[in-house]
This record gives C-alpha cells, sequence and structure tokens, in this order.
C-alpha cells in the first residue's frame, strides 16, 4: 500500500474551496479529467483525459470539514480523505491517499504517481480559486 499527503493553504474562505472540490458538474478546472459522470447521491466516476475511467464511492461528506471517498479502476484500490480548516480567514486543506495497486508491477511508481497527481490537483486548485478571485 502506498500513502501520500498534501497540505496547502489559500486565502479564499472555506466556503468557496469547499464548493469548487466538491463540485462534480464543475470540474472544469482539473486540468486532468475529460468527464464526470454522477451515478447517484454517493457515486461517481472520473474519466482521466483519454478515457480511463476511476469509479468513487462517497463514505463521509461533513460540509467545510470532511470528504472521503472509496476508489477503484483496474489498476488500484484506494481510500482518499480531505480535511478542511479555516485560519485567520485562510483555508487550510490535508488530502491524504491510501492506494493499493492492482499490479504488482506498479508498486514500485505508485507512490510516485500518487505524489505527482496530488500536486498537480494542488496547483489547479490554485489557479482556478486565483482566476475566481480576479472576477
Amino acid at each position: 500500500m502506498a500513502v501520500s499527503q498534501i497540505s496547502a493553504e489559500f486565502d479564499q474562505n472555506i466556503k468557496e474551496v469547499w464548493k469548487l472540490v466538491t463540485s462534480l458538474e464543475n470540474y472544469g478546472w482539473r486540468s486532468d479529467l475529460d468527464n464526470v459522470e454522477i451515478v447517484d447521491y454517493r457515486r461517481f466516476v472520473e474519466y482521466a483525459k483519454g478515457g480511463y475511467a476511476t469509479h468513487f464511492t462517497t463514505t463521509a461528506f461533513i460540509p467545510y470539514e470532511r470528504w472521503e471517498f472509496d476508489m477503484k479502476n483496474s489498476n488500484m484500490n484506494g481510500h482518499w480523505v480531505g480535511v478542511f480548516s479555516e485560519k485567520n480567514g485562510h483555508t487550510c486543506i490535508a488530502f491524504t491517499e491510501q492506494v493499493t495497486a492492482r499490479k504488482f508491477f506498479l508498486n514500485p511508481v505508485l507512490k510516485i504517481y500518487l505524489r505527482k497527481q496530488q500536486k498537480k490537483y494542488v496547483s489547479d486548485l490554485k489557479e482556478a480559486l486565483n482566476k475566481k478571485g480576479e472576477d
């Protein structure tokens, strides 16, 4: 199992950050996605650029505090935890992914891949929030 965590702080209030991160309809800010299919109130499917599907099932949803989900695709199974907090008008996030590869040959690169994906996600999020602040 690989575990990767990333934290960041944003100038925007927690409601704006929460809304952007948890919106399954407004995913255009994510440079890694082609589409998101909402199955029901707990389940959704993200399609990466090129069409690769990952299935998600929400396991916890506490507005402005915590979002958790299980995830799976043909290469991995895992769990994601997003913790949100506010400090002096800023929003702090801490995202943790725990992933188990379904194919043994992926194990050596799994943590590196997770870390790269998390950095890109936070970079995309910062860019989207900065654009939103300029509007």
